[in-house]
């Protein structure tokens, strides 16, 4: 096996969960004492793209992207079995496992509490993150997990590509299925500007400065405090984005909760079907199944907040849905690094022993 570049977590990373809470008591608080601030940055805008956020968008996506090596995709082939399963899991099965939460919470159990609008576009929100597989932090956590970081490169650049294609018309159909139906083209549009970009400008920059200045160079120092620019501009984005939501969340504080509890079964399910069940029937190693795993029971939030923005607006219910897959998902993943690692002896080795 290669030696593999270490993925450790940050002091931003580390207590991320911290800083979205602060963010979002700062939001709050900003949004009651200028109000006028946020309405003006959010009528800066071009063919209805926000400029600002826009900007703050593609500050969190482009570090991600300059950490795909997309040659390893021709790897894959190394580990069919762990690829398929991903991408079942990913694009067959946990759509519409969030879009069932969405509806059976929102329609059903907390229909009484929610008005009918607002659920919708909560439900919209939460449609939005379960169709978006996490292609950032989930390098992070398959490294604490100890995972196979080949594999889960391959993972990342496969879903980053295959959420290109996928993203916008499995988008549509589950929108207008919850009756929440909006453009084809608005989804497409949004999946371009913010994935397709930051995705070719990634590629662009990686390929130029690795060839003028070499891999090592590229991966221990430019790549050093990327990820760091990544989480600072998704903390920006969020003090924004609770400027305008900070009403709503005063107004219906149970809101953020009643949005949590589906999303926290959502990942805790997807995870257990593919750590527990789908892995150990296919036969795949613990290095294997640790990081295939772990990348269903993930989201993508980025795209799902950038989606969400451009598609419901900024002080959308949507928007607030992405939002709250912020707050939970580290967590909740670092649990489930956690559970991996006490059993991994479930599971036989890579290197050809069962591990202890």
């Amino acid at each position: 096996m290669t030696e593999e570049r270490e993925y450790q977590l940050s002091f931003f990373h580390k207590y991320l969960t911290v800083w979205v809470a602060l963010c979002i008591v700062i939001g709050i608080g900003l949004g009651q004492v200028i109000p006028w601030a946020a309405e003006y940055l959010s009528e800066i805008q071009v063919a209805q793209v926000n400029i600002p956020i826009a900007i703050l968008l593609f500050a969190m996506m482009y570090p991600i992207m300059l950490q795909i090596d997309f040659s390893e995709v021709v790897n894959a082939v190394k580990a069919p079995k762990a690829v398929i399963m991903t991408l079942v899991i990913n694009w067959g099965i946990k759509p519409f496992t969030m879009f069932f939460l969405a509806w059976l919470f929102f329609r059903i159990i907390w229909a009484p509490f929610v008005d009918p609008q607002l659920a919708g576009e909560y439900m919209a929100g939460m449609i939005l993150l379960g169709i978006a597989p996490c292609t950032a932090m989930v390098l992070v956590f398959s490294y604490l997990a100890r995972g196979f970081m080949g594999l889960t490169l391959v993972l990342v650049a496969i879903n980053s590509l295959t959420m290109l294609v996928l993203y916008a018309p499995l988008g549509n159909y589950l929108l207008g299925v919850a009756e929440m139906p909006i453009p084809f083209l608005t989804i497409l549009f949004s999946v371009l500007l913010y994935v397709g970009v930051s995705l070719v400008a990634g590629y662009i920059t990686r390929i130029r400065l690795i060839k003028t200045r070499g891999i090592e160079w590229y991966e221990t120092v430019f790549l050093k405090n990327m990820g760091n620019i990544s989480v600072v501009a998704l903390l920006v984005t969020l003090i924004y984005l609770f400027m305008l939501q900070g009403e709503v969340i005063l107004q219906n504080p149970l809101g953020v909760g009643m949005i949590a509890v589906p999303l926290i079964l959502q990942v805790l399910a997807i995870f257990a079907l593919g750590y527990f069940i789908l892995s150990r029937i296919i036969g795949l190693t613990y290095e294997e199944a640790a990081p295939a795993s772990i990348i269903g029971g993930s989201n993508h939030f980025e795209v799902a907040i950038a989606t969400a923005v451009t598609v419901f607006g900024l002080g959308s219910g949507a928007a607030l849905s992405a939002v709250v897959g912020v707050l939970i998902e580290v967590p909740i993943m670092l649990l489930l690094v956690t559970l991996c690692l006490r059993t991994k002896h479930w599971f036989p080795s890579m290197y050809g022993k069962k591990e202890n």
